[in-house]
């Protein structure tokens, strides 16, 4: 099997069953496909499903994973990603274990990852029907107009995407501009860069995560942007890649009714 990286890897065991996932969104989808007894180890971010979270042995973090853990459950499929995951790690599991390692800044490639996921876990059917059933869903959802967008990620330094990340490309098909396309990736940003730009500012997210932002902390952009036109979000529905996409075109139509009728008032 190929990745999404160009690595190609070959299964002691096919399908595989010891399954270790170390990316949250990709661990949902394969519980999802049906996988509750070939997955054996998680990472403590993996939190949804929520009773798998609780019962899934957990190996760390998703860059400061436990080797000696991993070793412990002996897999024979470990499942990465290039940005979530350090290449350090990777490497280090890459000398014991087949690791199939995705890279995802776009929905195209989200749906390649979960067909091949499908395919290399023995669950193609599966992962071919949440595929349709996501893709139907992006299809029946349609922006009612395009505003320019600030989204925060973190606070002190406060950060934001740039145009190469997934996050801005679901912004732009949800009907928003990042206002920081000029960037890539993470930039960090400061208020005088915002006050730069308010100007061209027309909502401003302050995303559940990876920093937890609160609505306590609209008073800190209220000198920039009317606080109307500030709103939390929920980040895995602008930054998870596997199944929960289901969920994100209602989410999205539910973001729009607040935006505008928060306009309204």
């Amino acid at each position: 099997f190929t990745d999404q990286i160009g690595q190609t890897i070959t299964l002691p065991n096919y399908p595989p069953k010891r399954i270790i996932s170390l990316v949250p969104s990709q661990t949902e989808f394969l519980f999802d496909l049906g996988l509750d007894a070939e997955i054996i180890g998680i990472t403590k971010f993996c939190i949804h499903p929520r009773a798998k979270y609780k019962t899934t042995t957990q190996i760390g973090g998703t860059k400061d994973f436990k080797l000696a853990k991993i070793h412990e459950l002996e897999p024979d499929l470990i499942i990465a990603n290039k940005e979530e995951n350090t290449k350090e790690g990777i490497e280090a599991l890459q000398a014991h274990y087949p690791v199939w390692v995705s890279d995802i800044s776009t929905l195209t490639a989200a749906y390649d990852m979960m067909l091949a996921i499908g395919q290399i876990c023995g669950r193609a059917e599966a992962a071919v029907n949440i595929v349709e059933q996501i893709k139907a869903n992006f299809a029946a959802f349609q922006a009612p107009q395009r505003l320019k967008a600030a989204y925060l990620i973190w606070r002190k330094p406060y950060m934001t995407v740039g145009k190469d990340t997934f996050i801005h490309h679901l912004l732009h098909l949800a009907g928003f501009d990042n206002l920081f396309e000029d960037f890539n990736r993470y930039p960090s940003i400061d208020l005088a860069l915002l006050e730069e730009r308010k100007a061209d500012l027309d909502v401003l997210f302050l995303s559940s995560e990876p920093y937890p932002f609160k609505a306590t902390h609209f008073k800190e952009f209220s000198s920039i942007i009317n606080e109307n036109k500030i709103h939390l979000v929920d980040g895995e529905l602008f930054s998870w890649y596997g199944s929960r996409l289901l969920q994100t075109p209602p989410y999205w139509h539910q973001l729009w009714q607040n935006i505008q009728s928060v306009a309204l008032v």
